[in-house]
């Protein structure tokens, strides 16, 4: 039996760095508004959903024929907010899809879904190899990931890993994408969990599932996407929009 699958768009209107991001322009229209209709074009979701806490994101997805959960606005995280979305949904895997990647691929988020069913792994995600974007492999905003011989995650950090001791073999570092699948047990058995030392330290919430033994079944892929995390963004992803509209 195939397993259904559920896409949830977490957005919340409070950001310290760009407030209101989700409801932000671009080339006219709502950031969220281009996340939903990105990952809708993925035929693999049985639903596309919205989890906010913010009745005017609501309304923004309603105008546009989008599906908007309210969640509660005392979250901590967007994978909390997901657990709430989906507590009433059928869905044997969730699919969370950043609010702040308007081009998300369609393909990618098939290809993911199609490795997930293939493993047994409790949770999957995706990264692409440092040469094939413009990002600086020791920017702290640029998380990279390590994996091991079957696909699997060892570890996720701000930090440079692996590191290019001098005499050592190259090896091209992978960016990780904020894209996440999660088996239905497994999301409610994470957000149970209390944070360990490592994401307390590297303040990522993925490291949480590896802390607890989890595997995480990790995608490469090669092609590109832009996420939007302050408002000079904008401009580089509406440049990329018309590189590809040409």
């Amino acid at each position: 039996m195939t397993e259904r699958c559920v896409a949830v768009i977490p957005a919340r209107y409070g950001s310290s760095r760009f407030p209101g991001k989700p409801l932000a322009l671009i080339a006219g229209k709502p950031m969220i508004q281009w996340c939903y209709e990105s990952t809708r074009a993925c035929k693999d979701f049985a639903e596309v959903i919205v989890a906010t806490d913010d009745e005017r994101i609501s309304a923004a997805v309603s105008a546009f024929g989008g599906r908007a959960v309210m969640t509660s606005p005392t979250h901590q995280t967007g994978t909390d907010r997901i657990a709430e979305a989906v507590a009433k949904i059928d869905a044997d895997l969730i699919v969370n899809v950043q609010g702040d990647e308007p081009l998300m691929s369609a393909r990618v988020l098939s290809q993911l879904i199609a490795l997930m069913r293939q493993s047994s792994a409790e949770m999957g995600t995706a990264a692409v190899p440092f040469t094939a974007t413009d990002r600086d492999p020791t920017d702290v905003n640029a998380v990279k990931v390590v994996v091991d011989r079957r696909g699997h995650a060892l570890y996720f950090s701000r930090s440079l890993i692996p590191y290019p001791r001098q005499g050592g073999t190259a090896v091209t570092p992978l960016l990780h994408w904020g894209l996440y699948a999660y088996r239905r047990d497994f999301l409610y058995d994470f957000v149970k969990w209390e944070r360990g030392s490592l994401e307390g330290c590297e303040m990522l919430e993925q490291l949480r599932a590896l802390e607890n033994g989890a595997r995480i079944l990790v995608l490469q892929t090669t092609e590109r996407s832009v996420g939007v995390d302050v408002p000079g963004d904008i401009a580089e992803v509406e440049k990329l929009l018309r590189e590809r509209s040409r």
